[in-house]
């Protein structure tokens, strides 16, 4: 297995990356967090920018529409996704790509455990189709015969969240689209993936904050003490990264190693990488790292939304224990 990005895989990571940094800046996030509204994916211009692009059918053939990619270059988009703390249902909709019945690929798709508690769903007011996780099978649903409540005030200011008293029947999906083990390990992968975007864009950010911020006449990232910060938070995020895409690796190539186990392995080391670094910007920040005058914080409860997807650290832990 060649673990370094080939030619082709760098070119469509940069492409993303360029796009991003055209139509997502920081200043772009801002703007979405002090009027969230803007963000919904209906007039979201970035989000048929990506479309267009085939980020998310990366995953299709080229005969269906797609980039003929598979899990690797799907997590290669995401990290890049997570770095600019792109809002949506990233990961089902790159999951759901013409997998689901009558929905058309590259449509937003929810994912959901039916026996989550609570029960939330994440981006129901944009939704094409909502897959329910329910045990060892998936079942589709239609998010309009979803009964549910917005929350008023979620926690990540750009993930809109709804609360379900309960979910309907919908439809059993079939063959391998059934499968929930194949959507929650796959999810964990990609959702990995954005959470070490997550770590190596806080990073970022904290070094370049370090750089500049001055106390006592140099800047602060002269003192010992924010250099081990920056440093620590370097390392969790290169883990992450190397741990998400060997996990991608071992899906895409399962006779090289075992994918389920690869997935949770970088389904802990990325959720920890991005919480750990996203505190610790937020420190690096100082005072001013609370307030909305910066994004450490955006990054901090998109960090901890993530978490809670596709395992939570001690369903995670658990199940690892357990095929050990």
């Amino acid at each position: 297995m060649d673990f370094i990005p080939t030619e082709d895989q760098e070119a469509l990571r940069g492409a993303v990356r360029e796009l991003l940094a055209r139509d997502f800046t920081r200043e772009h996030l801002q703007a979405a967090g002090d009027a969230p509204e803007t963000a919904r994916l209906g007039s979201f211009r970035l989000w048929n920018a990506l479309s267009e692009m085939g980020v998310f059918t990366v995953r299709l053939s080229e005969a269906e529409g797609g980039l003929g990619g598979g899990l690797v270059e799907a997590a290669l988009i995401l990290e890049e996704l997570g770095k600019a703390l792109v809002p949506g249902p990233l990961v089902g909709t790159v999951l759901g790509a013409g997998r689901l019945p009558g929905i058309e690929p590259g449509a937003p798709v929810g994912v959901v455990e039916a026996d989550s508690n609570p029960l939330l769903v994440e981006h129901l007011g944009d939704l094409a189709a909502l897959v329910v996780l329910d045990g060892a099978t998936a079942r589709l649903v239609s998010p309009a015969d979803v009964d549910a409540d917005q929350v008023e005030h979620p926690l990540d200011p750009l993930t809109p969240v709804w609360s379900v008293s309960s979910l309907p029947a919908g439809t059993a999906l079939a063959g391998d689209t059934g499968d929930a083990a194949g959507w929650r390990r796959d999810g964990a992968v990609l959702t990995a993936a954005l959470q070490a975007g997550i770590a190596v864009a806080t990073t970022d950010l904290a070094v370049a904050y370090a750089k500049q911020r001055e106390q006592f006449g140099r800047p602060i990232g002269a003192f010992q003490a924010v250099k081990h910060i920056c440093a620590d938070m370097f390392a969790r995020a290169e883990l992450a990264t190397v741990a998400v895409e060997a996990a991608a690796a071992s899906v895409d190539q399962p006779g090289v190693g075992d994918p389920e186990r690869a997935a949770q392995v970088a389904k802990l080391l990325a959720d920890e990488a991005a919480s750990a670094n996203s505190r610790a910007c937020v420190q690096v920040h100082g005072g001013m790292g609370f307030t909305w005058e910066v994004v450490a914080h955006f990054y901090l409860k998109r960090a901890w939304v993530h978490a809670t997807q596709f395992g939570s650290e001690e369903e995670t832990s658990e199940a690892l224990a357990q095929s050990l």
